[in-house]
Parts: structure tokens; sequence; C-alpha cells
């Protein structure tokens, strides 16, 4: 998870988008001094992410609220569970309600789904990776989220990994260039950084292997016949990745071929939040 002063400043965003110039429905009917608690309920099974996230929108609205976690991120919950109550001025705890909720179902959301997609590759080796295509200003929390439902975060943005998609290698002239361009600069600014490239076909994955210098091969939207092949030619003198309109009906038959790692955009932007609910306790 993001660090406190970033996760702070992230909350504030929401809350300032939330609230604007106040909360007129609370304050025109809920008296200031009036004191109540709630809870927080599972509506639907699944594995929570976002409690410390949720306690926190609380405490940035009113520091003196009392919020009790009674589960927390990672851990399987059912319908019916209570994840958290809360106590304290019942102003304060209407107007963090919708913020809290809205960042603990989305990542409660992408846990269960990457949870269940992490099951289906069970007896395998191939890991399940996640993307960059995640909600801006969201990723590292987005990331967590595949992290708390036992999926593996991929890079973390442009600046932790080099990956020579497609349009780096057309643009740079070809894998050849593209991968010497690449390592001259990563010695030449003192980095130490992984390359992936990205093929699309079998005579791109060949031109890669004669010419090597990188750490891990993208087979990008591969039949699962043509990735048992290029494994295959691979045979592991690289890491290998299979990307690309995989689905959950297919797999579990391209993980078969012996891959590495499947990476799966819609782990993050293709999400239903978990249904959870805030009550009068």
């Amino acid at each position: 998870m993001m660090n406190i002063d970033n996760l702070d400043q992230l909350i504030t965003m929401a809350l300032t988008e939330d609230i604007g110039d106040g909360d007129h429905s609370t304050l025109a009917c809920i008296p200031p001094d009036a004191v109540n608690a709630a809870k927080m309920v599972a509506k639907a099974d699944g594995i929570l992410c976002g409690a410390e996230v949720g306690e926190r929108v609380f405490k940035l609205v009113d520091n003196s609220l009392t919020v009790n976690l009674l589960r927390h991120d990672g851990e399987v919950i059912a319908k019916g569970d209570i994840i958290m109550t809360i106590e304290g001025h019942a102003g304060s705890i209407l107007t963090a309600e919708r913020t809290a909720l809205n960042f603990m179902q989305r990542l409660s959301g992408i846990a269960t789904e990457t949870h269940r997609m992490v099951q289906m590759l069970d007896g395998l080796h191939t890991r399940l990776l996640d993307t960059r295509k995640t909600t801006p200003n969201m990723r590292l929390l987005e990331k967590y989220a595949v992290a708390c439902g036992g999926g593996t975060n991929h890079r973390i943005g442009l600046y932790d990994m080099v990956m020579l998609k497609d349009n780096h290698v057309d643009f740079a002239g070809g894998i050849e260039p593209a991968i010497d361009r690449t390592r001259d600069y990563l010695k030449a600014k003192g980095k130490e950084l992984r390359i992936e490239i990205e093929v699309r076909n079998l005579d791109e994955l060949q031109r890669v292997l004669d010419h090597g210098g990188v750490d891990r091969i993208m087979l990008d939207n591969f039949t699962p016949e043509l990735l048992a092949e290029a494994v295959k030619r691979i045979a592991g003198r690289y890491e290998t990745e299979a990307s690309g309109g995989i689905t959950e009906q297919t797999l579990r038959t391209y993980a078969e071929t012996g891959v590495d790692f499947i990476s799966v955009g819609a782990l993050t932007h293709h999400i239903k939040s978990l249904d959870i609910s805030l009550v009068k306790k």
C-alpha cells in the first residue's frame, strides 16, 4: 500500500470532491452534538481489501471517531460479517460513509476477482499478473488489492521496469535496435532495470532469441497452441508472459502451456465492486 502521506492526500482529494462546501444533507437534519454508532457489514462473500483505508477516511473526517477493525485485508469474508464499527459524532460518520465505502467496495472487488482467478491456476506454476490499466491515482491501492487476492504485481509504472511494447519496437526501427538502445541507455544512466519485450508472432520471437539481451518475453495475442510452441522454443532461457484477450474461460488452457506469467488487465479495469454497507449499530 502507498505511504500514509500519499494515502492521506488521495483520501483528502476524494473527500473534497464529495463534500464540497458542506454535507448539507447531514448538516440539515443531524444535531451537531449527536453521538451514535454504526457498523460496516459485508453484503456478499469475498476477499476484504481497503479496511485500513476506510478507517483512515473516518479518522481524516473526524479524528475523535472510534474505529474498531474486526476484519483485516486479505481475509475471506462472508455475507453478514461485520467488518468494522464506528462510534462518535453522528454527522462525521455520515459524511465519511460514502468515501470509505467507495474505496473498500472497489478494492475488495479487485481482491475478490483476483482470488477467484488465482484459484483457477491451482496446481500450475503460472502466476497471475496485473497491468498498468488502473484508475488514475489509485494504482498503488489497486495493485495492493491484487496482492491481497493472491495475484502478483507487474511493474508499478514506467519507471521500475523496461517494457518494449510493439509501438516501441516499431518506432525504434525493429527489435534489435530497440534492445540495443535500451541496454545502452540503462548502462549510461547507471540503472539496473529488467527488460521485457513484446513479440507478436513466432518470427519476432526467433529474432529476440537470436539477439538476446532481455529478461522476459511477452507473447501477445498468441493462441494456446502457438503459445505452447513459443514456450518450448524459449525453453527456460527467459521468463515468459502471455497477454492479450485471455479470459477466465481460457485462463487455465493458457497456463497449461507452461508459461510463467499471465497478465490480465481486467483485474483492475473491469471489476464489479463488492457489496458492503454501513448501518446504524
